[in-house]
């Protein structure tokens, strides 16, 4: 993406440049009146969506769980949710989830280090939101974006917002006893509720991805699209892959390291705590079997973590609880990824940082006056009070000659699933409702 992208990206930085300075870094360029600049702020999630109806998304799913949000558009990164709440059928009010939601950096190294990009920052991602067609929100309704004069498009409205819901398959299925009743089966099909808008950064189009489940899931996903760059076809020293017919076209090879930003707000409180969870597996012994051992370890400053062996984290609700008395939480489930150690902001799977208003982006954060201008250096030290969770999935693309044309979508991404939100499934069928513990009635 050398030559084309390039002249692009500089065209559009200044664009977004000329935004800034006059509504502020990182304002949101369309959400509701009165209400959107209050919603992009970070303060903590209200129970219900505080937004006029056409920033409001409200869908109830499978089993009768409702999720509700507001939306505000960002000339930079796109998309961003704000004040998402969960309520499952049986929960009296919602609960809620998480302040805002967003990307918070796409960034794309080239393996032969004459080109690097940061996509959400650096490029016209925000600006060039792109116009869906009604076939490719089946079902669903298309909202109208307010970019603004900075949009290729005609009067910068652009019907680029897709709120619909998707099958899943099965969402639980059980056979409580096969030889003696083999047709009583319990089972369910899941439907997801999912938002999303394809934007647009030179050769790629990257469509962004929620996904909100009847349990309790939610799952971020991007999907890289739309063209191989015509200008990097000169990877023949090891660094691309032979495109077209013989062996003359080796497009350039690549990294799509996508971040995410997740202020959570669970019960309504930014206050929240960090756990992290590793699990040590002991071999078996002579004729003993192997013994696993699972370990708590508070984080109660900033970290820089990486997944490895059976580790993970969840971030702990400190005004809340479910009807078991346990902690509200959410796991942090990050999908497969390719961490690229080029960079220390691409190098790790998450970081948790103390929340600083002007730290909105992973790599090139915009702020003049924010210090460092990258998360992995705002890791120093201090204590976690209101956590900040960013969220580092990477994917090295090596193209390969089906990616032409136009390229099939790759997907990376990662889900935070409810860890005690709710003291049961919140689907359990009213003949299970019961089954709370231990089924058989032992200690």
């Amino acid at each position: 993406m050398h030559v084309n992208r390039l002249g692009r990206a500089r065209k559009r930085a200044s664009i977004g440049l000329a935004v800034t300075a006059l509504l502020g870094a990182a304002v949101a360029a369309a959400g509701p009146a009165g209400a959107t600049q209050n919603s992009a702020k970070d303060a903590p999630a209200a129970a219900a969506p505080a937004c006029s109806a056409d920033y409001r998304i409200e869908q109830t799913v499978d089993g009768g769980t409702t999720w509700r949000m507001c939306w505000h558009y960002n000339t930079n990164a796109g998309l961003v949710l704000d004040n998402i709440s969960y309520q499952p059928k049986n929960e009296p009010k919602p609960i809620p989830v998480l302040t805002s939601a967003r990307l918070a950096q796409v960034h794309v190294p080239y393996d032969d280090g004459e080109n690097e990009y940061q996509d959400i920052t650096g490029a016209s991602f925000g600006t060039d939101l792109l116009p869906l067609k009604p076939a490719e929100c089946p079902g669903g309704t298309i909202k109208t974006v307010k970019v603004g004069n900075s949009s290729p498009i005609p009067g910068g409205k652009v019907k680029g917002l897709c709120t619909t819901t998707r099958a899943r398959g099965h969402a639980y299925r059980m056979t409580p006893d096969i030889y003696e009743n083999p047709e009583k089966i319990y089972q369910a099909q899941g439907k997801d509720l999912l938002v999303y808008t394809v934007n647009q950064a030179s050769w790629y189009e990257y469509i962004t991805e929620w996904r909100f489940s009847s349990d309790g899931t939610i799952t971020s996903n991007v999907g890289a699209t739309g063209s191989l760059s015509p200008s990097d076809y000169n990877g023949t020293d090891g660094r691309g892959w032979p495109i077209g017919k013989g062996a003359s076209d080796y497009a350039e090879s690549h990294s799509h390291n996508v971040s995410w930003r997740l202020n959570f707000g669970l019960d309504g409180s930014p206050k929240a705590k960090v756990e992290q969870y590793d699990s040590k597996v002991t071999p078996p012994t002579g004729n003993g079997q192997p013994k696993t051992k699972t370990t708590r370890t508070p984080v109660t400053k900033e970290l820089i973590g990486d997944v490895k062996g059976m580790r993970w984290w969840r971030v702990v609700s400190t005004a809340g609880k479910n009807e078991d008395g346990h902690a509200r939480s959410y796991e942090i489930v990050p999908g497969r990824s390719v961490k690229h150690p080029g960079r220390a902001y691409s190098n790790h799977d998450v970081y948790f940082t103390e929340y600083k208003k002007c730290e909105q982006y992973t790599s090139d954060n915009l702020s003049s006056n924010c210090g460092p201008k990258s998360v992995d250096k705002w890791v120093n030290g201090q204590t976690l009070k209101h956590p900040i969770t960013w969220v580092n999935i990477g994917f090295h693309h090596v193209a390969r000659d089906e990616d032409q044309q136009p390229m099939p979508v790759h997907w990376q991404g990662f889900s935070i699933a409810p860890r005690d939100v709710t003291a049961m499934n919140p689907l359990t069928p009213a003949d299970l409702a019961g089954q709370n513990g231990n089924p058989e009635g032992g200690s």
